[in-house]
């Protein structure tokens, strides 16, 4: 049996990723959209979301892919009218939004996915089942993208709020504390600001136990995703954004594909709502707090689209 799933935000991460994992779920029904201007072919579609929430009391849950800045106002109504929620990555623009999240979906019996869509990547697990027993000495990450492919022309990615190079790497954060046996915390961060922008385009991070990260929003051609860990026991390499795993050198798991992420989000999602359950992991996000805190600012040369 499926549930009932509206989407809101209609936009290219939507198009691409949750529409197409929603049609070819088991457990989902697509059963309305909320957005200003996007709608996806033969599904309701509300410009409002108060309306939606009024006028369709039969759909338990809402997926919300916004951007951080509105997310918690959106989030906060559809819990407040009894329905359960997951949350686009970063879960909001502000730790202490998602805390209250949190708090008001205990409060009231509801599922609250905060998701985490790399942490699903194919060999995010089999990294973090190899780590398990492993020393770390040193870890890299290099997550270096196009920001005018991933986002053409969306200006909120650099207006506060947006994260601006954290959107990505945000994503690496997700792996990295997911498969270290032991967590890191930031000691130090250089952030790269365009002059015409609120939010870094690069940033380089330093943590403890050895670990550093390298994002960058202006790599064109082809796209960097990787992240090298050093052990006791040989080295571990991540490839494609978590989903092709190296051991020494050798593939040994994975795929080479991204579009495995999704499914297996709305899958967890599933789950959580069978059991009644909820999973909010800010881990991640604490990192880019504390990167946002101790930054070095550097100006750069303006940026845009």
């Amino acid at each position: 049996m499926t549930t009932k799933i509206a989407l809101v935000g209609i936009g290219k991460i939507a198009l691409d990723q949750h529409v197409p994992a929603l049609a070819a779920s088991p457990d989902w029904d697509l059963a309305a959209t909320i957005s200003r201007h996007g709608q996806v072919p033969g599904i309701p579609a509300f410009a409002d979301f108060a309306t939606f929430l009024a006028d369709r009391p039969d759909i338990p849950v809402v997926s919300l892919c916004l951007p951080p800045v509105p997310r918690f106002d959106y989030a906060d109504a559809a819990l407040k009218a009894g329905r359960h929620v997951m949350l686009e990555k970063p879960p909001g623009a502000t730790l202490a939004e998602v805390h209250t999240l949190e708090a008001m979906a205990r409060e009231r019996g509801l599922t609250l996915f905060a998701t985490w869509h790399s942490r699903m990547a194919h060999a995010v697990a089999p990294a973090k089942a190899w780590l398990k027993d492993k020393t770390v000495r040193q870890a890299h990450i290099t997550w270096r993208e196009d920001v005018r492919k991933w986002h053409p022309g969306q200006d909120w990615v650099f207006q506060p709020g947006g994260m601006g190079v954290f959107d990505p790497g945000i994503n690496a954060l997700s792996i990295l504390t997911e498969i270290l046996p032991t967590p890191v915390h930031l000691t130090r961060a250089m952030l790269e600001f365009p002059a015409n922008r609120q939010t870094p385009i690069a940033a380089q991070l330093t943590f403890s136990n050895n670990v550093s990260a390298d994002f960058d929003w202006r790599q064109q051609g082809p796209q960097t995703w990787d992240i090298i860990v050093q052990t006791d026991r040989g080295q571990l390499a991540l490839r494609m954004g978590g989903n092709v795993l190296e051991i020494d050198g050798q593939p040994t798991a994975g795929e080479n594909t991204i579009m495995g992420e999704y499914p297996a989000l709305y899958a967890r999602m599933a789950d959580l709502l069978r059991t009644g359950a909820s999973d909010v992991d800010l881990a991640p996000m604490v990192h880019v707090a504390d990167a946002l805190t101790l930054g070095e600012r550097i100006t750069t040369d303006a940026f845009d689209f």
